[in-house]
């Protein structure tokens, strides 16, 4: 049966399918043409797609359809509050972007979560017609030492629905680290233990709090088991991030955004590595996925049917994405070329070499 693919890029939404042999279809546009799309959802939950849009000066929009994005109507977008006197006013926090949105799980089919820059998670129980800012993570004394990380202001990129329980979730914030929360956002832990961050000094490397996790995810069969692609870094917890390891040898390079967990085994996942921060492209100008299938005492570089060098893409954190089976895994990059694989990344094929430049890519699923 064929997977269904969207793609967010910054001209637009575009869609395609891959069938089991590996074929694909022309991407379409499926709406929004000419607008940067940041963010993507295609819920199983609510058989809805959610698309976030970003106008620029006209502000972020989010736009909801229930037939597969043939019609969209507009919901409410996460607001932070705003301050009575004009002093407050001009330094006032303000929805700069959706960065990462997230369903509820199946005990919550109407629960939405979303992750925004400038360092806010909403909560909506209505499939995005009103949003909550969940204040006991906001109101956090640590938010002080948060910071940006590549963007202006502190973002959560990455919600971690826990499939056992909906209320349990674990997000990713750069710059502030990983925080938990076992009852739906009323309280919150930081869960950063063993990162290392090697921008900071040598006495505060270790701080949770100040730690630059680009992306995190989680297993779903065994979702105890999460991966993080640092800013300097792999790093892996198998307690459910009561504590992480550092792994020491991913491949090519320790720096990366993107990474994805075989939905059925936590002991395999995927990165696509680049320079470093100053310098975000492919090392020696070669495209390559690394892969581990032991837990990340070994890597495979993988890069047939990838573009030989010199080739300049760099994989986005939210541009790399893997079917519920773990076979298929499509690739979206900043210069606008998109692979997809259907041998768990053994072997890539080329989709398009000239779509815009790709935000995310979610593959749609069913479970």
């Amino acid at each position: 049966m064929a997977l269904r693919v969207h793609l967010g890029t910054r001209k637009g939404l575009f869609d395609f399918e891959v069938g089991d042999d590996g074929s694909t279809t022309t991407p379409e546009v499926r709406g929004f043409l000419g607008a940067p799309v940041t963010m993507l959802l295609s819920n199983p939950e609510d058989g809805n797609l959610y698309a976030a849009l970003d106008h620029g000066h006209f502000g972020v929009k989010l736009h909801r359809s229930d037939d597969g994005g043939r019609e969209w109507h507009e919901c409410a977008v996460p607001e932070y509050p705003s301050a009575d006197d004009t002093d407050e006013k001009e330094s006032a926090p303000a929805l700069n972007e959706i960065w990462s949105l997230e369903s509820g799980g199946p005990e919550h089919p109407d629960r939405l979560w979303c992750g925004t820059i400038p360092g806010g998670l909403f909560l909506s129980t209505d499939r995005g017609d009103t949003w909550q800012l969940i204040d006991s993570l906001w109101n956090r004394e640590e938010r002080s030492q948060w910071f940006g990380g590549g963007k202006d202001h502190p973002g959560i990129h990455s919600i971690c629905v826990d499939p056992r329980n909906g209320d349990h979730l674990c997000v990713g914030l750069s710059c502030g680290g990983v925080w938990r929360t076992r009852d739906a956002g009323q309280t919150w832990e930081v869960a950063s233990k063993g990162m290392r961050a090697e921008y900071m000094p040598p006495e505060r490397q270790f701080d949770s709090v100040i730690q630059d996790p680009h992306r995190m995810v989680q297993c779903r069969d065994a979702p105890d088991n999460f991966w993080v692609q640092h800013h300097n870094g792999v790093f892996r917890s198998t307690d459910g991030c009561d504590s992480w390891q550092e792994i020491e040898s991913p491949g090519v390079s320790p720096f990366g955004f993107a990474v994805v967990v075989d939905p059925q085994d936590g002991d395999r996942a995927w990165f696509v590595p680049g320079v470093k921060d100053e310098c975000r492209v492919p090392v020696d100008g070669r495209i390559v996925v690394t892969k581990t299938s032991d837990g990340g005492a070994t890597f495979d570089v993988l890069d047939a049917g990838l573009p030989n060098p010199p080739a300049w893409d760099i994989v986005f954190r939210h541009c790399l994405d893997i079917d519920a089976t773990g076979r298929v895994l499509v690739m979206g990059s900043s210069t606008g070329s998109v692979w997809t694989s259907v041998d768990a990344g053994e072997s890539w094929s080329l989709l398009s070499p000239h779509l815009p430049q790709v935000y995310c890519v979610r593959i749609e699923s069913d479970r």
